[in-house]
């Protein structure tokens, strides 16, 4: 199938870390379509050549299993093109139009790797253009907006010109394998779902840390935050996968139609529930891998009295039969003390307890490892081999004392560590029209309704100079996250 893939902020951090990397393994995979053409765009004046050795050289400095040898390189580099285009100018689409006729690629993807408050104006050039085909498709990164209203102008604008079905909003979070097993313990395996409920289940807990700082993108990150880069999208994505009701069929509808049943059943917030169920922190200096770091404040691009949260913990519910009464607990941010993505299915205890158990809150309990692992483990109890002449009682009818074991499971040893990476599957699900992995507008509009109570709350309490709380980097951020679930009883997995 051939196909012309347009990529708006072509020369920009994500194209080389991320997009290019994907469509470089697809290349190296052989599922990407024949007869495809990569055009970058970007403010720049280039030829193509020029584009190619850029590209080349940023492609250098990948993690290794990306980086591409020269011959790799040189078959991926045919497929590269340039076009110099400023997306406020009508005449730079015609000249992509132009661009484009020189063949008659059977499927065209515009991929809008910018800022969002240039996606309003992109696709309505598109549209005047007639480059919004029904052969065309359009790809809009995440942030989708900085709130509810922008999220609805900009979905607004982008629907005058393009259909539902041609839009593709991305959260690249979908495209991780671990996520796509996630789906597949749920719904293609009978062991889970008669006990994935309120019943069985006491708890759950997502989990999205990062050792890395806001790095060069200080700029961007403190207009933005955490809330906003991780809650609103990727931690409520995964919620969604693990509390929806299993879809009639695996068509894309049908899995958004019960993750958006998710989204409008959350517990709404309270002042009282905004006030007990939600942490936001902000990192200082601290250890992270053995070297003092800056604190968040001191990075570059970043306000010297910025009050934007690199840390939110928080505390909610799901209002229907299967989840009621079940605390979620979600927690993200930055400078943190591991890598670490997961979530963690903490099940009941007994009804009645027959057998001595250590006190050790590690078992009983299923985590789905996200990152830096793709993989799944079940902590069980089994039953300790003690020797003759053990404890006093264990050989005149009392129980035998129980220890913590676990059952462990590693996809990427047993599928191998060559597996589809999420930019490269969500980029060839673009270029074939599958929109399973994406997000629909009336999802992203429910988490941004949610979220909204949040923003409004701090908001208030920076009017007041209540700014988020302090954590050392290198911590699991502010003390009062762990205090959070503590007062349901539980804990956060680090500290079992």
């Amino acid at each position: 199938m051939s196909f012309d893939l347009v990529l708006f902020g072509g020369t920009g951090d994500l194209a080389w870390r991320k997009l290019l990397p994907g469509l470089l393994q697809a290349h190296r995979h052989g599922t990407l379509p024949p007869g495809g053409r990569i055009i970058g765009v970007a403010r720049d004046a280039m030829a193509d050549e020029e584009y190619r050795a850029l590209i080349g050289k940023r492609l250098a400095d990948v993690e290794a299993d990306k980086r591409p040898s020269e011959e790799e390189f040189a078959r991926f580099a045919q497929l590269l093109h340039y076009q110099r285009m400023d997306l406020t100018q009508p005449a730079d689409y015609a000249l992509l139009r132009e661009r484009l006729a020189e063949r008659s690629a059977k499927v065209v993807v515009m991929y809008l790797a910018t800022a969002p408050q240039l996606f309003t104006t992109a696709c309505e050039q598109l549209g005047a253009a007639g480059l919004a085909t029904p052969q065309t498709r359009v790809v809009l990164e995440k942030p989708l907006g900085h709130d509810l209203a922008s999220n609805r102008a900009i979905n607004a604008a982008v629907r005058r010109v393009f259909r539902e079905e041609q839009i593709f909003r991305i959260d690249h979070y979908l495209g991780k394998p671990s996520v796509q097993n996630l789906l597949a313990l749920r719904f293609g395996n009978a062991l889970f779902e008669p006990w994935w409920r309120r019943e069985t289940i006491a708890s759950v807990e997502i989990t999205i840390a990062e050792q890395l700082g806001v790095e060069q993108r200080g700029h961007f990150y403190d207009r933005t935050g955490a809330l906003r880069d991780m809650v609103q999208n990727h931690a409520l994505q995964l919620l969604c996968a693990i509390a929806m009701e299993p879809p009639i069929n695996a068509s894309a509808d049908a899995i958004r139609d019960e993750k958006l049943k998710v989204l409008r059943s959350l517990t709404p917030w309270t002042p009282e529930s905004l006030a007990q169920g939600v942490v936001r922190g902000q990192y200082g200096t601290g250890q992270v891998a053995g070297r003092q770091v800056a604190a968040y404040r001191e990075e570059p691009g970043v306000a010297a009295d910025s009050r934007t949260e690199t840390f939110v913990a928080l505390r909610t519910g799901i209002s229907n039969w299967r989840w009621a009464g079940v605390p979620f607990y979600i927690r993200t941010g930055k400078r943190l003390a591991s890598r670490e993505g997961h979530i963690a299915i903490h099940l009941r205890p007994t009804p009645h307890a027959i057998y001595r158990t250590p006190l050790v809150c590690g078992a009983n309990r299923l985590v789905i490892h996200l990152q830096p692992r793709d993989g799944l483990a079940l902590h069980l109890f089994a039953a300790a081999n003690e020797p003759r002449g053990g404890p006093p009682g264990a050989h005149s009818g009392e129980a035998p004392a129980l220890t913590p074991v676990a059952l462990d499971l590693d996809f990427d040893q047993r599928f191998g560590a060559e597996r589809v990476g999420a930019y490269e599957r969500l980029l060839l699900d673009a270029i074939d029209g599958r929109l399973n992995l994406f997000v629909r507008a009336d999802e992203q509009e429910a988490a941004w309704q949610w979220v909204e109570p949040i923003m409004q709350s701090w908001a208030a309490q920076d009017a007041r100079g209540e700014g988020p709380r302090p954590y050392a980097a290198g911590s699991w951020g502010p003390g009062a996250a762990s205090a959070l679930v503590a007062r349901d009883g539980n804990t956060w997995v680090e500290e079992c």
